[in-house]
């Protein structure tokens, strides 16, 4: 109950700066409305660009288990062996660089789509506060 009137007085007190300011209730709530959506974008470019790596990942890891499986598979001699080993490796760590390549260009494109989604919602604050604190004539 002490909670509730608590929480009640800090409303009334908020609401009372607001009018006595002549600032803009809906305005301010519009602003707060397109923090939320903000948020949401950064969120859901994360999200995609995570769901990216997996698929990036899961796919690397498969074709890497699939020639290591057809060289498991191939009953050759041990002399032939070896060669496919010392032909398939280079190709293998190649692989897995270029892999890492796009693993890194992917994170690096999610970090900046989302660093410029903040810093336009900055931007965009920034303004409209200097909107609402001005007083309404």
């Amino acid at each position: 109950m002490e909670a509730t009137n608590a929480a009640a007085a800090a409303s009334r007190k908020l609401f009372d700066f607001v009018k006595q300011n002549r600032l803009d209730p809906a305005a301010i709530l519009e602003s707060r409305r397109k923090d939320i959506e903000a948020i949401a974008s950064v969120n859901a470019t994360l999200l995609g660009g995570l769901q990216t790596l997996v698929r990036q990942q899961a796919a690397f890891m498969t074709d890497t288990a699939a020639e290591l499986q057809s060289l498991a598979r191939r009953d050759q001699a041990a002399e032939g062996q070896v060669a496919k080993v010392t032909e398939v490796l280079p190709r293998s760590l190649q692989k897995a660089v270029d892999g890492l390549r796009n693993l890194t260009d992917t994170v690096y494109k999610v970090q900046a789509d989302s660093i410029a989604t903040v810093g336009k919602r900055l931007a965009e604050n920034v303004e409209e506060a200097k909107g609402i604190l001005r007083p309404r004539q």
